[in-house]
């Protein structure tokens, strides 16, 4: 998890709301088409296209809207854009484990989930060469629920993110070509995109706050 820093909604979804009369309101349940992709690929292009939770690669076919604050919540506008964001599984091949907003779902508690929207969330979790993720601070019950409850440690996880470092550990690269390397992984690439993973990467080879900020 990273942080991600909200930036105006869409115009299409601006437009699209601000087309509220006597007759007809806005509903996230009636957003389609045109509008509706457009705030997909604005979430997605906000986050670099990575998962908001995972940091797994986001696919505009495999990738899902997904609200912080989730809708059962009476005080949840599901239009507000700074409350949504777009988390990976937007489909369960079977037999597959769900995690990130898929595993979520309602579950909602404002003192125990940490929030990818909260400046410096990443630090609160620490990697491992393993893909392992655990809570930075031993005692910091709010990252490890959070782990916990959008399955951050599940197996599939811990072997994506091991896979991703593995080039940053091979043994031909210089000190200087390792940082050039991690330097570059952690910045957005031409198509606006960030290196998967790029917490753990950024935590493992010691270049957090080029992770935190993202170039």
């Amino acid at each position: 998890m990273r942080h991600i820093s909200k930036q105006p909604e869409p115009q299409a979804l601006f437009d699209w709301k601000a087309q509220a009369n006597a007759d007809w309101q806005p509903a996230y349940e009636l957003l389609s088409g045109a509008p509706k992709l457009a705030l997909k690929l604005a979430l997605m292009v906000e986050q670099g296209f990575i998962c908001c939770y995972c940091e797994r690669r986001l696919h505009d076919d495999d990738a899902h809207i997904e609200h912080f604050r989730p809708q059962s919540d009476p005080a949840c506008d599901a239009l507000d854009y700074a409350n949504l964001l777009c988390s990976c599984q937007n489909r369960i091949e079977r037999g597959a484990p769900r995690h990130c907003g898929n595993l979520k779902e309602d579950w909602f508690d404002e003192q125990l989930l940490v929030s990818p929207l909260l400046e410096g969330c990443e630090r609160q979790f620490a990697f491992a060469g393993d893909g392992s993720i655990r809570p930075a601070n031993p005692d910091d019950q709010s990252a490890a629920i959070t782990i916990e409850k959008l399955g951050l440690n599940i197996r599939k996880l811990q072997d994506l993110r091991k896979a991703a470092i593995e080039p940053f550990l091979d043994p031909e690269l210089s000190d200087a070509d390792l940082q050039l390397f991690t330097q570059a992984y952690l910045a957005r690439d031409a198509d606006n995109r960030l290196g998967e993973f790029c917490s753990t990467v950024a935590h493992l080879f010691g270049h957090v706050e080029q992770g935190v900020n993202g170039a």
